[in-house]
């Protein structure tokens, strides 16, 4: 499977890029994670998911916790949790429909940046799922294409607090106390009501 498609070709001949995008992918993608992506995506506190439905229509999502929230499990294989939200499900239903993803892990601090492309599947019966506190699902994306991006256009950006929402006792959201959300909480939802 080439890594490229047409429309990719048909830029990269325009603007007389193909040489240097074959050798890119040449020297820089693969398709199992190496000890240095491992600690890389292992330190992240945050990444986002791309994901598209049965008809291609995109989304994307930030997802975020404590160092660590992400795992390598695998040669090509990652797995994370998969928190309360919103209850829109907008990622893990598109991952239903079309399990292709894409997620891009970036430090704003030491500008460097990570793209893993792979295939997604959940589970609520994983058992990395006791591992993470207060997690529903545990997401598990098998790698397809691991490669690095340029980092010179990444603002550098320092983290000042940690959200209160990625520790072990997450406070209710106060959206969640709100009435015309709070009345058609999910009957097991510990803000319901209150």
């Amino acid at each position: 499977m080439s890594f490229y498609h047409a429309g990719m070709r048909e830029l990269q001949e325009r603007f007389d890029s193909r040489r240097l995008a074959d050798r890119l992918e040449e020297k820089l993608g693969r398709t199992e994670f190496s000890a240095e992506d491992r600690e890389f995506i292992e330190s992240r506190e945050l990444f986002f998911l791309a994901t598209a439905d049965a008809a291609g229509r995109p989304d994307c999502s930030y997802k975020g916790g404590d160092a660590g929230f992400v795992r390598v499990t695998g040669p090509a294989e990652l797995a994370f949790p998969s928190y309360d939200g919103n209850g829109m499900f907008r990622s893990l239903g598109n991952v239903l429909a079309n399990p292709a993803v894409a997620l891009l892990f970036i430090d704003f601090e030491r500008p460097r940046r990570l793209r893993v492309n792979g295939r997604a599947s959940f589970s609520a019966d994983d058992a990395l799922l006791a591992d993470f506190a207060g997690a529903q699902l545990v997401v598990r994306v098998r790698a397809e294409r691991i490669f690095p991006n340029c980092p010179r256009y990444i603002h550098r950006m320092k983290l000042l607090e940690h959200s209160a929402y990625a520790g072990e006792s997450p406070p209710v959201p106060a959206w969640k106390k709100m009435p015309q959300f709070n009345e058609v909480l999910p009957k097991n939802d510990p803000a319901r009501g209150g």
